[in-house]
Order: structure tokens, then C-alpha cells, then sequence
């Protein structure tokens, strides 16, 4: 389960910082607008208006608005992994910093309750957590049988699952113990396909 958490972003071409540049405007463009609207009724259009860039200049960057939710969830998810100083060069431990990432997540996007009331949860972070397992997984030899997207998927949605129902529990234990729980619970999807 090695994973190194690298952005979608970190091809030789991103070095350039006018593509940085571009990208983290367009994702503030997003966070902007999703204090203002929900974001099925934000538009491309309206995101590059925000951006000060053209509607050109957001396809160079994302084929479409959900792909750059995911973009902006998998940075914010990758900065607070880092705040943490959390690492998953093995399996021992990754799962447990998911969850604690996973929380994290939910507990800092409330900070702007109104953009998270309009942002789809689940299509931003879920795909960011599958991704972390797939990246893990390709440094593993499969086992027999096993689909490896599958088995992300539900580790993912399970993760996020359990993250959720914490962070809508009033007078929430916390994050840490909770993902001490979580990892508990998932650990054993993986233990299940082990050879």
C-alpha cells in the first residue's frame, strides 16, 4: 500500500508556474462561487469569468467542473495530510492516515458550512481516496482474483462512510480515535484478500 499522495498535477509540464498559476485560480474561482451557489448550478462559463481566464483556458486545464472538484479536493487532502506530517509508505498506518485525512476534510470544509451544503462530497473525496489505494495497489503484486479498483472502492466509500457519521455525531469523539476505529474496521477488507 505505498503511496506517495503525488498530484494529478505533478507531470513535467505543471513545473511551469503559469500552469500552477492558472489551476489555483480556477480552483479559488471555485470555492468562491460555491459560497455563493451550489455547485450543479455552477457552470464552466461562469468559473473562468471568476478565474479572470478564459473559457479556453479552463479546458486546457480540465476536461470539466467535476474534474476540477476533484483536483481541488485531492490538494486540499494532500495539505492536510502534510499538516499532519502523516506518511503511508506502507500499509502499516496508511489506513489509519486516510481516515484521519477523510475527517480532516469534512471537519475543515464545514468551516464555510455553506460551501459544504453545496459541494458534492462524495464525488470530491472519494475518487481522491480510491486513487491513494490504486497508487498503493500498483506497487503490490495483485492477488488472484482480486480487482483492485473494486477493492479501492470500497475501502473508500467505507472510509468515507464511517468519517461522515463521526462528523455528524454530536460531541464527536476525536478525529484520531476515530480514525483508530475506521482503520480498524477497514483493515480487515484488506486482510481478506491477502494471499
Amino acid at each position: 500500500m505505498a503511496s506517495t499522495l503525488q498530484p494529478a498535477e505533478a507531470a513535467p509540464a505543471a513545473v511551469d508556474p503559469r500552469i500552477l498559476r492558472s489551476r489555483r485560480m480556477l480552483m479559488d474561482a471555485l470555492i468562491r462561487l460555491l459560497n455563493k451557489k451550489e455547485f450543479d448550478a455552477i457552470s464552466i462559463q461562469e468559473i473562468a469569468d471568476e478565474a479572470t481566464l478564459n473559457r479556453a483556458t479552463f479546458y486546457l486545464h480540465y476536461p470539466d467542473k467535476n474534474a476540477l472538484l476533484q483536483a481541488m479536493t485531492a490538494a486540499r487532502f494532500r495539505d492536510l495530510v502534510a499538516r499532519r506530517g502523516l506518511s503511508f509508505s506502507n500499509c502499516d498506518g496508511a489506513i489509519r492516515a486516510i481516515a484521519l485525512g477523510v475527517c480532516d476534510y469534512l471537519a475543515e470544509t464545514t468551516g464555510c458550512p455553506t460551501a459544504l451544503l453545496k459541494m458534492p462530497l462524495e464525488t470530491s473525496i472519494i475518487p481522491v481516496v480510491e486513487s491513494v489505494f490504486l497508487e498503493g495497489a500498483a506497487h503490490r503484486t495483485p492477488t488472484p482474483g482480486v480487482d483492485p479498483t473494486l477493492l479501492a472502492t470500497t475501502a473508500a466509500w467505507a472510509i468515507f462512510g464511517a468519517a461522515r457519521r463521526w462528523f455528524e455525531t454530536p460531541n464527536r469523539i476525536p478525529a484520531e480515535q476515530m480514525a483508530a476505529k475506521i482503520e480498524a474496521m477497514v483493515k480487515p477488507i484488506f486482510l481478506s484478500v491477502k494471499r
